[in-house]
Parts: structure tokens; sequence; C-alpha cells
């Protein structure tokens, strides 16, 4: 494994990170974390609801747990049967048993959905091409503020350009989601980078790694599936009876282009792909952004020794939540 701090500095203090071996599913590419863990935080999907949506914009979340902080990931949002799917423009803290009302929410479908309360949910992370703009609006109420992108976005993707997030999130759902059964979650695994196409895409770390496997499909499938799914190759429809060798799709595990092994023996065999791998981690590693330079930390909000603070700047953007000036989460993104 490689020492996180050695490949990305900066902003954070990433001692005791350490990243393993990069994973391939067409565009994107991922590379498991591991690292310190901080117990205690409730994880997103079984201890943080979203009780109600009051009306458009405002959404309430409930800590639901008896004890631990919630850190509400940086721009959840959730689809929810019959009301307005809405999406959250900045991380939050909670304790136990609190519910929280957000008031500058952005609102993911451009049409009446109602306000009910106590449907069927699942929830998702903005995909990344949103992401830099919902940030630099929270605090801003505006419940259609990001319907422009979104609409542009839907139009990239050749789709009705409208301000409707759920023509790629539901509609394409069984398209992203095969991204989830094509990267494997790793045992212990706390974060991971995000590259698509040779480009350094996000950097997403959370305190256990329960709360990370609660994570793993709304990022992988939505914050960055999105863009690699946009990033893959059209594909030409096949001839009649043109039979040809099984195509594994842009969606299967590519791994790394290695060629012909001549080892003679096993441990031949084994050094040969122990330099394959350190070959492909080199190759990933040089997709990796120039250390950060400008770049601003501001604190937003704290919870007893928990901090949560907005990075932007030199192309990078995201928020982190630090105790003791060590990171217990972060969401990072390229921002252009």
């Amino acid at each position: 494994m490689t020492a996180l701090e050695t490949l990305l500095p900066a902003p954070l203090d990433l001692r005791g990170y350490r990243a393993g071996t990069p994973q391939r599913a067409g565009a994107l590419t991922m590379v498991p974390i591991w690292g310190p863990e901080r117990p205690g935080i409730v994880p997103p999907r079984s201890g943080l609801k979203l009780k109600r949506v009051v009306g458009y914009g405002q959404v309430e979340l409930l800590n639901g747990a008896r004890e631990g902080v919630a850190i509400v990931p940086l721009h959840i949002g959730y689809i929810q049967d019959a009301a307005q799917n809405h999406a959250l423009c900045s991380a939050a803290l909670m304790g136990a048993g609190q519910t929280r009302r957000f008031d500058d929410a952005c609102c993911m479908q451009a049409g009446q959905g109602g306000y009910l309360e106590g449907r069927d949910q699942w929830f998702f992370v903005l995909p990344v091409e949103l992401r830099a703009k919902a940030l630099g609006l929270r605090g801003h109420r505006d419940y259609a503020k990001l319907w422009p992108d979104i609409s542009e976005l839907n139009a990239a993707c050749g789709l009705p350009s409208r301000g409707h997030l759920e023509q790629i999130l539901s509609r394409k759902r069984a398209t992203l989601t095969q991204f989830q059964s094509r990267l494997e979650l790793l045992p212990g695994q706390l974060g991971a980078l995000f590259f698509v196409g040779d480009r350094f895409a996000g950097l997403e770390l959370a305190p256990d790694p329960v709360y990370f496997a609660e994570m793993w499909m709304a990022l992988v499938c939505f914050a960055y599936g999105v863009a690699a799914w946009r990033a893959e190759p059209a594909r030409a429809d096949a001839e009649p009876y043109d039979a040809e060798p099984y195509d594994a799709g842009p969606y299967d595990a590519e791994p790394y282009d290695a060629g012909p092994y001549d080892a003679g023996s096993l441990a031949e065999l084994r050094a040969e792909l122990a330099r394959d791998r350190a070959a492909r981690q080199a190759e990933v590693a040089s997709w990796l952004p120039a250390p950060a330079g400008d770049v601003r930390t501001v604190e937003e909000e704290r919870y007893l020794d928990l901090r949560l603070s907005t990075v932007t700047g030199d192309g990078l953007a995201g928020q982190v939540v630090t105790e003791h000036g060590r990171p217990v989460y972060a969401s990072l993104f390229a921002s252009r």
C-alpha cells in the first residue's frame, strides 16, 4: 500500500491513510483507502432519515440514533415517492435524536410533487458535475437554483433539457448501478479516490468502514458514476449475425493491460504481478492534482470537538470534518 499523504499532501493531514490497488470499471477508476477509524459517528442510511419535506427548498432531517453524532454527507439528496426530491448544499453535524431543518435545499425536479412524509425513500449524492455549483449556493434560499445546471446536465446526457435530476438518477439507475457491482468494496475500506478517465474527480473519506459502506452506492453510482457513464464512448450497433467474442462492455472492471507473462515459476509470476500493480499505481498517481496551492478553509459549524469546514480554491472544493486537526470525514472534488 501507498501512504496517501505522499500522493495528496494538502489540504488535509492524511498521515496514517493508505491507498490500495486501483480498480477500473470503464471510465471510472477507484483507489481504495484504509486509515484511522473514528467510532461513534452515526452512519447515513441506518441512522439518518429525511423526516419531511416542509416546502420547496425546505427539508427536515432526523438523527434517529439514541447516541452518537451524525455527519450529514455533503450533497446528500433524497428520492421519495410522491414528494419533492431535494438535495442539500452543505454537510452538517447533528446530535443524537436531533431534528434539523434546512432552508437552503435544492429542489431536484421542476414540477409539482407534493410534500408527503413517511414514504419509502433512498438517498443519492449529487453528480460531480453539479457539486461545485451547489456548494457555492449554500445558504442561498432559492429552491430552483440548480435547475439551469440540471437542465444542462440532462442535455449532455442526451435527455430532455429540464430541471429534473430524476431523469438521470431514476431512469438511468439500472445503468449507473452497474458500477456498484463491478467495483469491489473491500473489507475495512473507509474511503476512496475517484478518477474519470485520467482526471482526478474526487476524494471521499468516512469515519469508519460502516459509514463508507452505506455511502458506497451513492458515491460510485451517482456522485461519480454519471460522469463516468458520460465519458464512455458510444457503442456501435452489432451487425446482424456478426458473432464476436464476448465483449465485457464499458462498465465491466478492466485490469491493467500488462500483456502476457513470461514467468517460469510461481515466484517469478508473483514478482511480475507485483511489478504490474506498482506500474498501475504509478500511472494512477500521475493523474492526481498537483499539491494544493491557493486553497482556503473556512469553518462553518462545530459540535463538541468536531469542526465542519468548507474547502475552496485551486481546482479543488468540498467540505471536511476534523477533530483535533485530524480528518474524520472528507468529500473533496475537482471544481473545474
